[in-house]
């Protein structure tokens, strides 16, 4: 127990996994937690201060499975181990701690989701923003950026959506923050930035840090000191696949706010089905470095030209010269190389992940065979950067046997004929048993004794038994070793040889298969920079491929990026709805320049105006990923940020309303959208009283159309909205249609030029299901409030339908008006003023 104390001071906030033969004992609060996680029995064991001690254990053969339990549910385990060989300790075996396993360092594949990556985030705040470090050790990437405001780190935030977070404990930080599975605060000083600078020096082997690119982010530099420090303190190992740092800066990407990721369903559905979201119709790679690799790219669309046109080109290449089917074919037999080769680094990998980087790397020449000549930069880029590994994949095939066992202490790891002391220690091992027939038959016929038996127990070791009825005839070089009932038992100088031969043999073999397989890692480490840059290629190509995929068989087209002002559409369709839908999807287009920056967009509930909202951002960040879009033609000008304002929902634990979340989400839209931003506004306003949301909405929608002047899809049900087209420049109105049969409404999702003529709410609410005598008695209230000149979205409250009657809320501004102050009628003829009365009644 005083050697466990000794571990745990060190771990106080840690789960401590104590190696105590076959079993992981934990102790004290840590038994009791452990049993209430992992459900396993809580016993106690001697005593302390007159006390019992709590203990919960798991067998060491089995902890994966309960360590990767620990680790969703965001704990964290240090592994206490036994170091000492206790077949040569004197007294306790020494054990120290040989690594910690948290949620944002974890590197076995049982314990990681392999489609998903798994990062570990450190953010360092200043005066001016906050610097951000990230890794994800499962396959060597360390990469930095910095947010300029706390409305960029929570983007950050929502498209790395870390693990583990690391921060400084003397900051004040946002509940977005604060609330982050695996927070974890360190002491200031872990944030200091020379030190860090110092640190990352040191581990890259560099003078300084400007090969990196990191001149001018020193708040990055501190949060990537914070990050180097907690890794080498929790694996206690060399990191030899950390072999550089990469800046991600924010104006190479479009930007993607957290409401925006969450809006357009990149990868999460309320429903918590993948197959809703745009990356569960894009996912068609086959390897999981390759799943990683494409969600990645949909939460970072990029801005780049050349490179999204190089990407387009080797879709083309892949479809119009039918390779795609064949690299797949070809991508399934490569597993995930760029973990197993973290876990080769780390000195963690396991004879199957060896057999997984040998068959992979033995399928490589095919993968360029079948790009050969293949007519695009990209892709042939790509084959250089696979290059050539026949050697190591000869080497791995000679080292390992076929199929090897899951575990290294097994044995049977290393082929035979790759080390000739391995072979000559098994041969001695399995041989065993035709020498010691051989031995008996020998001492039968030299002592003549017919029932003389040579035989084995654990105790004892080796023996020759002799009855007692011929015990007297025992050969005078025989040693009693045992009496038993019946018989004596013996040992000769050539047995006990033999025995200590046999029993080393297998132990002997067993170590020195270790040895052979450290020698295997090593060769491996030495080309691991080769070996990483082919997995990456491969990771990228499978993205290709299956983008490819995707562009064939649900026939999406090449988009035209171009330096133009403007996104047109044609025959536009949502990604996703039209896979799920069971009926044919209605295609639209869309056409934002610079006469036309926003649509105000009316029509019925559930006809389709939210879709086509989403369709059109979707598909300009799948131009902007390198992938084909669902249409049959899109063109689009320079994009720097996609916006989005949909749906409706509370935030309780914050204490903000709908209409609190729906104004921030706003807020934050026209502080930000620039010319080049692409904005989608659905139904702004709605969460408070009527003549509020209506001034409101017409206020944001000015704001959008006159001074930021993004491109802007403006969804509605404020008919009075559509007045704006006559007002301004740059908006125009479009509705998506219905059609009314008898009590039927049929949806056409058709967008059409114009405004709409009704909301068919009513209609709508029958559809959904309201009784009957609320509906005729809605239908009755309608009918009252179209008596009166409000406008027809006013509340129906009886009070309402008693107000006296209003102006409507924009008839001030209208075009009629606007004529009939420039008319002075002390100046107007008879035949005049009649002439302004009939352009007037024109107008209206």
């Amino acid at each position: 127990m005083r050697q466990y104390f000794a571990a745990k001071a060190d771990y106080p906030d840690t789960l401590l996994f104590f190696r105590m033969g076959d079993f992981y004992e934990l102790f004290y609060d840590d038994a009791r937690k452990a049993a209430r996680l992992l459900d396993i029995t809580l016993t106690q064991r001697g005593n302390s201060a007159g006390q019992p001690i709590p203990m919960a254990g798991i067998p060491h053969h089995s902890a994966e499975g309960y360590l990767a339990r620990l680790v969703k549910l965001g704990e964290s385990a240090a592994i206490c181990e036994q170091i000492g060989d206790p077949a040569l300790a004197k007294g306790l075996v020494e054990r120290k701690v040989v690594r910690v396993i948290t949620p944002g360092t974890v590197t076995d594949e049982a314990l990681l989701e392999e489609r998903r990556d798994n990062f570990l985030l450190a953010i360092a705040a200043g005066k001016n923003g906050y610097g951000l470090a990230w890794v994800d050790l499962a396959s060597g990437r360390f990469l930095l950026s910095e947010a300029a405001t706390p409305e960029a780190l929570a983007s950050e935030l929502a498209r790395l959506q870390p693990a583990e977070t690391l921060v400084s404990e003397d900051v004040a930080w946002a509940r977005f923050v604060t609330e982050l599975p695996g927070l974890r605060k360190r002491a200031p000083w872990h944030f200091d930035g020379d030190t860090a600078t110092r640190q990352l020096c040191r581990f890259f082997g560099t003078r300084d840090l400007s090969g990196f690119g990191c001149e001018g982010l020193p708040l990055a530099v501190a949060a990537a000191g914070c990050l180097l420090g907690y890794v080498e303190e929790t694996q206690k190992s060399a990191l030899p696949h950390l072999s550089g740092l990469a800046v991600e800066n924010a104006a190479e990407t479009i930007a993607l706010d957290a409401a925006t990721r969450r809006n357009l369903e990149l990868d999460t559905h309320a429903s918590g089905r993948s197959e809703h979201t745009l990356l569960g119709v894009l996912d068609h790679s086959v390897t999981p470095m390759g799943a990683r690799l494409l969600k990645r790219w949909l939460h970072r669309p990029l801005r780049s030209r050349e490179l999204l046109r190089h990407r387009y080109q080797a879709i083309a290449a892949l479809i119009e010269e039918r390779r795609g089917a064949a690299l797949r074919d070809t991508l399934r037999g490569i597993g995930d190389l760029e973990r197993i080769l973290a876990r080769v680094a780390l000195r963690s990998a396991r004879p199957r992940d060896l057999s997984t980087l040998r068959d992979g790397l033995l399928l490589t020449p095919v993968l360029r065979s079948q790009l050969e000549g293949a007519d695009n930069p990209l892709l042939a880029s790509l084959v250089a950067q696979i290059g050539e590994h026949a050697q190591t994949a000869d080497y791995l095939a000679q080292a390992l046997v076929e199929q090897p066992p899951a575990l290294l202490r097994d044995g049977g790891v290393v082929r035979s004929g790759f080390d000739a002391e391995l072979d000559e220690l098994r041969t001695l091992s399995t041989n065993a048993d035709q020498f010691l027939l051989d031995l008996e038959q020998r001492e039968r016929e030299a002592s003549g004794i017919p029932t003389l038996k040579v035989g084995y127990n654990r105790v004892h070791g080796y023996y020759i038994e002799i009855t007692n009825a011929h015990s007297a005839r025992a050969p005078t070089h025989y040693t009693r070793r045992q009496t038993i009932k019946g018989a004596e038992r013996y040992i000769t100088e050539e047995l006990k040889a033999f025995e200590d031969k046999v029993l080393s043999a297998r132990e002997r073999s067993l170590m020195r298969e270790r040895a052979l397989y450290d020698s295997v890692l090593d060769t491996l480490n030495a080309q691991l920079h080769a070996l990483k840059q082919a997995a990456a290629a491969v990771a990228e190509l499978d993205v290709l491929a299956a983008l490819a995929d995707r562009a064939d068989a649900l026939n999406w087209a090449a988009p035209e990026l171009g330096d133009e002002p403007g996104i047109h559409i044609t025959r536009g369709r949502h990604p996703v709805v039209e896979q799920v839908r069971d009926d044919p999807f209605e295609p639209n287009d869309l056409v934002l320049d610079e006469r036309r920056r926003m649509l105000v967009i009316t029509g019925p509930n559930m006809g389709g105006k939210s879709t086509y909202m989403r369709q059109a951002a979707l598909i300009v960040l799948l131009a902007h990923i390198g992938s084909y879009v669902p249409a049959d033609a899109a063109r689009i000008g320079p994009i720097d940020r996609i916006f989005t304002r949909i749906g409706a929902g509370d935030d309780l634990s914050r204490g903000q309303s709908t209409f609190m979340v729906e104004m921030a989400e706003t807020a934050n839209i026209l502080h930000n959208a620039t010319e080049h931003s692409l904005v989608l506004m659905d139904e702004v306003g709605r969460g408070t009283s009527t003549y509020d949301g209506l001034a409101l909405a017409k206020a944001c929608a000015v704001q959008l159309a006159e001074r930021n002047r993004a491109y802007t899809l403006f969804a509605t049900h404020y008919f009075e909205l559509t007045e704006l087209s006559a007002q301004y420049s740059g908006i125009a109105n479009v509705h998506l249609d219905a059609v009314e049969y008898g009590d039927t409404l049929v949806f056409m999702h058709a967008v059409k030029e114009g405004p709409a003529n009704r909301s068919f709410g009513l209609q709508v609410a029958a559809l959904a299901g309201l009784p009957k005598g609320v509906i005729s008695n809605a239908r009755r209230y309608l009918a009252a409030l179209e008596q009166q000149p409000a406008p027809a979205t006013a509340a129906t409250t009886p009070a309402a339908l008693a107000a006296p009657q209003q102006m409507g809320l924009f008839a001030a501004p209208s075009a009629a008006e606007r004529a009939l102050r420039e008319i002075d009628p002390d100046e107007l003829t008879p035949k005049a003023a009649l002439e302004a009365l009939y352009r007037l009644r024109a107008l209206l």
